[in-house]
């Protein structure tokens, strides 16, 4: 068990790390080419003041006539993703790692707080899968990667919530939490959760073009 552990936070946590970074890279260098290449007027009327006013509207919660539209959902979209990010940089555990290997160390949840975030989470990914096999309208447009999407970023909190509370055997349940965490990190750049990587980028070309060519609003 130790083996497999050393394994999954030593090789293959940097291999993942890697896979994240260097995926992200080309995949935004790839976009950017494709861009130049297919649609280069797009780059004529890109606006910072009209992209950062449609990503700013889009990211507050009920700033937007769909978020209104649908206040359950927007409740928990927004639970969902900002606990999804909260908790790995500022769970207290994961802010040691970061020191031990690199000397840099910043300000962490506590301990009660992170696991309740995790809840969240964990709440959030039954939420959108009931959703997804309930609502007909979502069902139609599902597919199994979305099934799989939903249990690759589920599974890190789910295995570090049984981790944390020793729920289990813990040295396993520690190493699956690892795995499942470099397994997420290295799906980011080559799945549909590469959302998180390109949603700035189609909110900026949205709020330019409705801003800059139509003169209107894309909320």
């Amino acid at each position: 068990m130790h083996s497999f552990y050393n394994f999954v936070s030593g090789p293959l946590a940097w291999i993942a790390f890697l896979l994240f970074i260097g995926g992200s890279i080309f995949r935004i260098g790839r976009m950017l080419v494709l861009v130049a290449q297919k649609e280069p007027f797009i780059f004529t009327y890109m606006s910072w003041r009209y992209s950062f006013r449609s990503i700013l509207h889009w990211i507050v919660p009920f700033a937007t006539v769909n978020w209104r539209r649908q206040p359950v959902l927007t409740v928990v979209t927004f639970a969902f993703h900002l606990c999804l990010l909260a908790v790995p940089v500022f769970l207290l555990a994961h802010a040691v790692l970061w020191e031990d290997s690199f000397g840099i160390r910043w300000w962490s949840l506590p301990d009660t707080l992170a696991d309740t975030l995790t809840v969240i989470v964990i709440l959030g990914a039954v939420f959108f899968l009931v959703r997804r096999i309930t609502r007909p309208e979502v069902r139609f447009v599902t597919s199994a990667s979305d099934y799989v999407i939903l249990a690759i970023v589920s599974a890190p909190f789910i295995t570090g919530f049984l981790a944390y509370h020793q729920w289990f055997a813990y040295p396993l349940m520690m190493g699956l939490h690892v795995l499942a965490g470099d397994i997420m990190l290295a799906a980011i750049p080559f799945t549909r959760l590469s959302h998180m990587i390109f949603s700035p980028f189609t909110r900026a070309y949205m709020g330019s073009e409705f801003g800059k060519v139509r003169h209107a609003r894309d909320w």
